[in-house]
Parts: C-alpha cells; structure tokens; sequence
C-alpha cells in the first residue's frame, strides 16, 4: 500500500496500513460468522467445546482436591490467556471451510500449523504469563492479608466486601489483573491464527497482533467486551455453557483475523 508523490510509490507507515477503520459493530459480524461455522458440521466444534469443558472441569476439581482453591478465581481469569491457544483447532475448521476443505475432528485435534513449532512456542509464552499472572494474584492477596489462611471459596467473598483491605484488594487485583488480560488479549487474539495460517516466527506473530489490536482499538474493545461477557456466561452455568460459548468464538476469533491481518 502506498501515495503516488512526484511519479514515486511512497509506502504509507505501517500503523496507518494497519488500520482498517472497522466500526465497533463489526464484532457483532465475526460473531455472526462464528455461529455460521459452529452450525456448519457442528457435532466437531460441540466435541471439542465439551473436551475443553472436560479439561476445565477436571482442574477445577484438582485445585479443590489438592487444596489449592486459593487460585481457583486467578487461574479462572488466567483461562481467558490461554484460550486463544486452546482454539486453534477451531480456527483450523474455520480454515479449511474457507478453503471448501472437509472438515474432521482429526484435522482439528492434529494440527498442521504453516508456521510449525513456532504456535507451541508462542503457547508456552502464554503459558508463562498465565503461570506468572496466578502468582502475582497470590502476592496481591498476602500483601493485603498477611499471611492469613485462605478462608475458603464460601468466606472469601464476604471477607473482600465487608473489609476495608478486601476492597482494596478487589481494586489492585481488578487493575493488575486486567492489564494482564489486556497485553495477552493483544499478543494472542491474531498470533495464534496468523501461526495456523502464515510462515512467521512467534515474536513477529505476537508483534503484529499487538499493532493490529491497537490501529483498531474501536472494533477490538467492542470484540474484547464480548469475548469477557460470553466467559461470564460460561461461568454463570458452571463452565457447561464453554460447550457452546468456546467453539463460537473460537470460530469467530478466526474471522476476526481475516478481517483485520
């Protein structure tokens, strides 16, 4: 993309090549996208959304199990770092519909990414941060409390709001945990599926990502809000509703990349 000046191409910066202008309802267009694919052969998607909800449910039940219920919220949130990871298999029948290609859980289960390795590599970077964003929700948690035993999930609520510390706590947490939402939203939301799709290494990948998230800042708030809104809904039912809700958006993330890339 480029000016013509003088009889000379003269390329435009990359943040204005990488702004496609896209009004904030176009969100609604992904998710709508989304559905179409999710009922296009859907018994795929479902088996999958129901492995993610098996998967989720037995961590659920581990941390309570083993007693480490105290990281049940964060590693609840940190679900939202690693689900863009957890979707490429849905981005992959999103792919191969795109393409007139069959569709088989097979192919969504075993991936071949056009970039290789480099999707595991940006998966154990998300990992990472999800690993890191748990432990510092555990030090927000002792730097308010001390070293005051975790109260349990039934006590903890009433101890946040009805304590001077607790809504302090519920505000340091909320901001840190929402800047941490916030930079892996932005390094994975199109890492992942441009991995899936291009020849990239991990880091131009999670780079690109984050200048495409902020040239359409409109469009991806509005994508972000129903992204948390739909996760909400998930918890709201017991994670029963990811059976649904994660093969949706996985698919709409897919065409919320081919809009924007």
């Amino acid at each position: 993309m480029g000016t013509i000046e003088n009889g000379h191409d003269i390329p435009l910066p990359l943040s204005v090549q990488r702004r496609r202008n896209l009004p904030a309802g176009a969100a609604l267009s992904w998710l709508a996208a989304g559905w179409r694919d999710l009922r296009h052969s859907p018994v795929p998607s479902l088996l999958y959304g129901g492995a993610v909800f098996l998967v989720s449910l037995g961590i659920v039940w581990g941390l309570f199990r083993y007693e480490l219920d105290y990281i049940l919220l964060p590693a609840l949130a940190g679900f939202m770092v690693v689900g863009p990871l957890l979707a490429i298999g849905l981005y992959q029948k999103s792919r191969a519909i795109e393409a007139g290609q069959p569709v088989s859980l097979l192919r969504m289960i075993f991936v071949k990414a056009s970039s290789g390795g480099q999707v595991w590599y940006t998966g154990a970077i998300l990992c990472l941060l999800m690993l890191v964003w748990m432990r510092a929700a555990v030090i927000i948690y002792a730097l308010f409390f001390g070293l005051r035993p975790f109260p349990g999930l039934k006590d903890v609520l009433t101890m946040l709001v009805s304590t001077p510390e607790g809504w302090a706590m519920l505000l340091v947490g909320t901001v840190a945990g929402g800047l941490f939402a916030a930079f892996s939203f932005a390094i994975s939301i199109f890492a992942i599926p441009m991995l899936l799709d291009e020849r990239v290494d991990a880091f131009t990948a999670m780079g690109t990502s984050i200048s495409l998230v902020w040239n359409n800042l409109p469009v991806m708030l509005a994508w972000g809000a129903i992204v948390l809104a739909l996760f909400l809904v998930s918890l709201a039912t017991g994670l029963l509703g990811l059976i649904v809700v994660f093969p949706l958006l996985g698919h709409a993330t897919w065409h919320s990349y081919r809009a924007i890339k």
